[in-house]
């Protein structure tokens, strides 16, 4: 060992660049190029790791610790040769620093994610689980402590070991756990939040754990030199606690929601964040703590703090974290574990460390009368190690307290943890689905008749840029003297995603159950609840925001979830394209198309897609100032019946002028000379021909005949380009209303072929770019128990293809 680190002292200091290969340098002898190779091949590796663990659905903490044991000497590294050129020994102190540098902003961002004041309200169930979750495993690791020094770790101080051991045992990964929990849709169940309270607790005890590990880790001989550590450090948390919430509270003041934040303010407080990690580092625990303490104590409500994490999160998750589970995997060699007394080793971790977690949880919770399965489910979930783990791991082995074999135990025993929790749970846990307190009969507005019961409605929407239409949408629908109450349940659709943000908003969701609506007047402003609360002060609608955080890939659950748990009669969505400067329309997220299509295909009510070019323009208007042109296109069948239905009730609204158009084919212009037509649906067409004439008399009988701001037009045209001029003359409009799977001899003429299948044909018509319009079309779905063989057909169209449209 002297004589490597000898040779090492004697290797001449890597340049920074290289002069190139046609100097005849090797660039790989330079610090820069080097790094920036091997920061290529771990996030190449990573991410397609990430990408095969997805079915699994992994969190992707999971392809990272892989990934850079697979880097190291237990993978790629068995070869000396690539060891040697991609990761030789005198170029660890650069990756290492900065993986460290990546490291301490992460941990600000984890400190951000975790909300003091919702610790200071946790239950008393979460915090007796959080003790039985941390005081077991701690006691089991104590004791398997013993064992490893007598076998596979002796030499070690004793002391700082069994500290180690009993935090690497006891930690539950915070962000590890949302993610996993927002990804199997427990996030707003009792047992999603009672594990979330509980393991947020345990984060904050995990990391005061941490701290005097560290402490005592020290390498001085005196015991009063960890004495001291450990009193600078609680002397430093002091300290920020009365310096850190004033200064951000007074920079977030600054910050008005929806405005940039100040380029000074995000420079200051990354400045602090390196500043209190150098403090931390002097005094002889980690960096990283200082940088955490900072992100702990900056106030979460408003916008400065959403905005902090915007600016530091891509760069830290994306580029710098995975550079840290490479810097990891170089240390861990599988290859120590040797024989069977060290897999016996490995087998006594792994299982202490989830009978730990796991009995301690759910023995707590049984105590706490939490049914066995709710309190199984708890104990598995709090049984999830991660990045906090590996943090815990590497401090050791880098203050001497681990060997290589006892770290490598103790990676495995992390990885496979994580690993097991999902399937775990998915397999164990069936969350009971609450069923409806009354009977859900409404679920189309089309002979919905004088009902007493409240109509109620799910709108969602993904950005602000969808809340202002939605917003005059709803002032139209509810009329103005109408007796029967209007209920909107307004969901944001959020992605899941590696991004602190998306945690951020976890919290919302988790305050309250499903809504995020804030009560607490003195909290920040959040521009979506602001919109509809002003609204809801305004008008006489009830309206309820709520959150719906998922992968992009299963968001239609939640969608298809909330209909049925709030008897939704309709469900209105955002097409997936939204309207550029110049009128056209660009697509905002391919994958919103495919949640648009699984709703349209499972939905429990009748569904319309909205096709938002400002229908009402940017701001919600006063039921006295609107004079708006509603369209309804009317060729036939269920879907057209409710569209109309639709029609009928905004012309309730006195600033709604409704006009209704019924396209019927003219006989005389359909054939061509010498052409023979043979008619073979005769009478279906006949039957359905019936039932829209009944439906449309119905109609009149109720509506035309009673507003005069209605108005009645049919219209025979021969072809589709007749059918296009008709509509054409209707360009004025600010609304059109169609069905999306209209029926009749006039829809037979209309082209089959469109960009997007699910839209119906006269959907695609009035968003295609042929036809220049500049309103606003709701696309109108009926509900049926079982969608025609036709209307699936549209939905499963060009389902695989991923051109854009």
């Amino acid at each position: 060992m002297a004589s490597n680190d000898t040779t090492l002292n004697n290797a001449p200091p890597m340049k920074a660049t290289s002069h190139g290969v046609f100097q005849g340098e090797n660039p790989l002898n330079a610090a820069l190029p080097l790094v920036i190779l091997q920061i290529c091949l771990v996030l190449t590796l990573t991410r397609v790791l990430a990408y095969l663990l997805k079915p699994l659905r992994q969190p992707r903490v999971v392809a990272e610790i892989v990934g850079g044991v697979l880097l190291g000497p237990s993978g790629l590294g068995h070869n000396k040769a690539y060891l040697h050129t991609v990761f030789p020994q005198r170029s660890l102190t650069v990756l290492d620093t900065l993986a460290n540098l990546g490291l301490c902003f992460f941990l600000f961002l984890v400190g951000l994610e975790l909300d003091l004041n919702s610790l200071r309200k946790t239950g008393k169930k979460a915090l007796c689980i959080a003790i039985g979750g941390i005081g077991l495993p701690f006691i089991l690791g104590t004791g398997v402590s013993f064992i490893l020094q007598e076998n596979v770790s002796g030499g070690v101080h004793e002391g700082p070991f069994i500290v180690f051991m009993g935090v690497a045992m006891s930690i539950t990964a915070f962000p590890v756990l949302a993610r996993i929990l927002a990804e199997l849709k427990l996030l707003t169940t009792e047992v999603g939040k009672m594990a979330m309270s509980a393991a947020a607790v345990n984060d904050i005890v995990a990391w005061i754990l941490l701290a005097l590990a560290v402490a005592l880790s020290g390498s001085g001989r005196s015991p009063l030199v960890a004495l001291w550590v450990f009193l600078c450090a609680s002397g430093f948390v002091v300290l920020c606690s009365f310096l850190v919430p004033p200064i951000f509270k007074w920079m977030s003041q600054r910050c008005p929601d929806g405005e940039p934040v100040d380029e000074v303010y995000v420079c200051v407080t990354l400045g602090g964040v390196l500043a209190a990690s150098f403090v931390t580092d002097a005094i002889g625990i980690h960096a990283l703590f200082g940088a955490f303490v900072v992100g702990v104590l900056i106030p979460k409500e408003g916008a400065f703090a959403v905005a902090l994490v915007e600016k530091v999160e891509d760069l830290v998750s994306g580029l710098f974290l995975p550079l840290y589970f490479a810097s990891s995997g170089l240390k861990t060699n599988m290859g120590s574990i040797k024989g069977a007394r060290s897999w016996g080793l490995l087998v006594l971790v792994i299982f202490t460390a989830c009978f730990g977690k796991i009995a301690g949880s759910v023995g707590v919770s049984l105590l706490c009368r939490i049914p066995w399965m709710d309190a199984l489910a708890i104990g598995l979930l709090m049984n999830t190690k991660g990045l906090v783990e590996i943090i815990v791991l590497n401090i050791g082995k880098d203050r001497g307290v681990l060997n290589d074999e006892t770290f490598a135990i103790l990676v495995l025993m992390a990885l496979l943890t994580t690993f097991i929790t999902t399937p775990l749970v998915v397999a164990f846990y069936r969350p009971a689905k609450t069923q409806p307190t009354t009977e859900y009969k409404h679920r189309t507005l089309h002979r919905r008749g004088s009902s007493t019961s409240p109509f109620r409605m799910l709108f969602c929407f993904h950005s602000v840029r969808n809340i202002p239409t939605m917003v005059n949408l709803i002032e139209v629908l509810r009329g103005t003297g109408k007796k029967e109450v209007l209920l909107v349940h307004a969901m944001h659709l959020m992605e899941l995603s590696e991004r602190s943000s998306a945690i951020l908003m976890v919290h919302k969701a988790r305050k309250n159950g499903l809504p995020f609506w804030k009560k607490d007047q003195d909290i920040g402003s959040d521009q979506v609840v602001v919109a509809f609360e002003a609204f809801q002060h305004l008008s006489k609608v009830a309206i309820w925001p709520t959150t719906a955080i998922s992968a992009v890939l299963s968001m239609h659950e939640d969608v298809i979830s909330g209909a049925e748990r709030n008897r939704a009669a309709m469900i209105i969505l955002p097409f997936h394209k939204h309207i550029r400067v110049d009128g056209q329309l660009e697509t905002t997220r391919v994958e919103y198309r495919h949640v648009n299509r699984k709703v349209l295909e499972y939905a429990p009510c009748s569904v319309g897609i909205l096709v938002d070019r400002g229908f009402g323009g940017t701001s919600h208007i006063a039921a006295s100032s609107v004079n708006s042109v509603v369209t309804v296109l009317f060729f036939g069948g269920n879907d057209d019946h409710e569209a109309l239905a639709y029609g009928g009730r905004m012309a309730e609204h006195p600033g709604i002028n409704l006009n209704v158009v019924r396209f019927l084919l003219n006989p005389a212009g359909t054939t061509t000379p010498g052409s023979i037509t043979i008619d073979i649906k005769e009478s279906e067409t006949s039957e359905s021909n019936s039932i829209d004439d009944e439906v449309m008399a119905e109609f009149k009988q109720k509506f035309v005949l009673k507003y005069n701001t209605m108005k009645y037009d049919e219209r025979a045209v021969t072809d589709a380009t007749e059918t296009a001029e008709v509509i054409r003359e209707y360009g004025q409009s600010n609304l059109f209303l169609v069905g999306r799977m209209p029926e009749g001899e006039v829809v037979g003429l209309l082209k089959k072929e469109s960009e997007c299948p699910e839209m119906g044909p006269v959907g695609n018509l009035l968003i295609s770019p042929a036809l220049t319009m500049a309103a606003s079309v709701l696309v109108v779905q009926q509900y049926h128990s079982q969608l025609s063989l036709h209307s699936l057909a549209s939905l499963k169209e060009d389902e695989m293809s991923d051109d854009g449209g």
